[in-house]
């Protein structure tokens, strides 16, 4: 349930696919501010740091509050779940190895080569996080708000 709102029952397995979707929404304009933008440029910095931030913010809330929900709901869960965690360190690398390409003004073919490794990544590890965990997040009770669960873009 929702403090904001008591009789909204949050559905978290589409409260999950549209954070999603905001993060693919926020990596393709990251893309448009590489291209758009010299590398030293405050838009390429402000938009790439956004959603290196955005990214990993979601990925902690999930390591944080979402997975030990469901992990106590649903413990046959715990190897899926190991899974994504290690998913989580491998993407948060790479946005770091990003921010440091970002922070020292490599070009844009440099930078879209980052891109595209957080993003095949990413959307392997969306995939699967959907195909795992939204039966399980349907069904899923629980007294948070959807920020503490799926982050910045929830």
């Amino acid at each position: 349930m929702s403090s904001t709102d008591p009789n909204r029952l949050i559905a978290w397995d589409r409260e999950l696919r549209a954070v999603h979707h905001r993060l693919r929404d926020s990596l393709q304009i990251a893309r448009d501010a590489v291209d758009d933008a010299g590398p030293l440029s405050a838009d390429l910095r402000l938009f790439c740091t956004g959603f290196c931030a955005a990214l990993d913010g979601h990925h902690r809330r999930e390591d944080d509050t979402m997975f030990p929900e469901l992990l106590a709901a649903h413990p046959e869960l715990r190897d899926v779940l190991s899974q994504l965690t290690r998913d989580h360190h491998m993407l948060s690398h790479l946005l770091g190895e990003l921010q440091r390409a970002v922070d020292a003004g490599h070009d844009a073919a440099t930078l879209h080569q980052h891109l595209d490794g957080i993003e095949a990544v990413m959307e392997t590890h969306f995939r699967y996080e959907e195909k795992r965990l939204l039966a399980p997040l349907a069904d899923l009770v629980v007294e948070h708000e959807p920020r503490a669960m799926l982050g910045p873009l929830a």
